[in-house]
């Protein structure tokens, strides 16, 4: 596995990839790999003949006071999965190697997606998910890119950028990973404690819920969403930041569970923000 730190050695190396007429596929991601990450590789790996994984802890993501210095990393950890799981380089910038001394110039949706959701307490993220996953784009030009349903209005806005950009690059969306307890696989699971660890499980355990009353009939999205908040409100670790029922395409809020809806939430558990979520009116990817 070819290990680059620089944008010139992931060009020249995927420059002659392509020259050979190899299909290549990028995985994004901020490091610290686990379960989740690993399953978007192994499908990478199965549909493209290399695969690039990028491991860069994105600054212009983070707000002030979020967690960015905080945030778990352990590249030689990285390196060992990835090479398991097939990846033939990994991509690790410094800071100074993706943004220009001065750099000004960053991509943003103007409509109400990145402001729905995890937009409403995080109003710069988006625009710092979409910057630098356009960077991605450009420095490896993959022909797929990968990502996890578990950031479902990331995966919908990285969609709707590569549609209003006109990239070219099939986006390949991938189920959640979860512990054996139905913990959504997060790199920000190991900021709990075990006390907040079976805490957290109200997440999952709403997503069950959830998904039960819909597949039972119940098109109330309010219903739903309600009976859900009701669950986790009986944490007392848990403090909800959002619960909600929206447009799977557009994030715009919906009343009916009709089309594709996604149903998504952020919750902290004690100080840690976890989100999870499922849709409804998709076929499963």
């Amino acid at each position: 596995m070819i290990k680059a730190e620089t944008i010139a050695e992931v060009r020249a190396q995927v420059r002659a990839w392509k020259q050979q007429g190899l299909t290549v596929g990028l995985v994004p991601t901020m490091g610290y790999l686990h379960e989740g990450h690993a399953s978007l590789v192994d499908r990478a790996v199965a549909q493209c003949d290399r695969v690039v994984v990028s491991d860069f802890v994105n600054p212009t993501q983070f707000g002030p006071g979020e967690d960015l210095e905080a945030y778990p990393r352990d590249f030689d950890r990285d390196c060992a999965l990835l090479e398991a799981h097939g990846c033939h380089l990994v991509f690790h910038p410094s800071v100074e190697e993706m943004y220009a001394p001065g750099a000004a110039t960053y991509v943003e949706i103007q409509s109400e997606m990145p402001r729905q959701l995890c937009g409403q307490t995080r109003p710069i993220h988006f625009r710092g998910v979409c910057t630098v996953v356009s960077k991605l784009f450009h420095i490896v030009t993959p022909d797929k890119a990968f990502f996890g349903q578990k950031d479902a209005q990331q995966l919908a806005i990285i969609r709707r950028m590569v549609r209003d950009l006109s990239y070219g690059i099939e986006i390949v969306g991938c189920p959640i990973v979860r512990e054996e307890d139905g913990l959504a696989k997060s790199s920000r699971n190991t900021y709990l404690n075990p006390q907040e660890r079976q805490a957290a499980l109200v997440l999952s355990q709403a997503v069950a819920l959830g998904q039960k009353m819909a597949q039972e009939g119940e098109t109330d999205a309010e219903k739903i969403v309600g009976a859900m908040r009701a669950h986790i409100e009986k944490e007392p670790l848990a403090r909800i930041d959002y619960v909600s029922a929206v447009d799977g395409e557009t994030m715009e809020p919906v009343r009916e569970m009709k089309g594709l809806v996604l149903v998504a939430m952020a919750v902290y558990i004690g100080k840690t923000r976890l989100i999870d979520n499922f849709e409804v009116g998709r076929e499963a990817v």
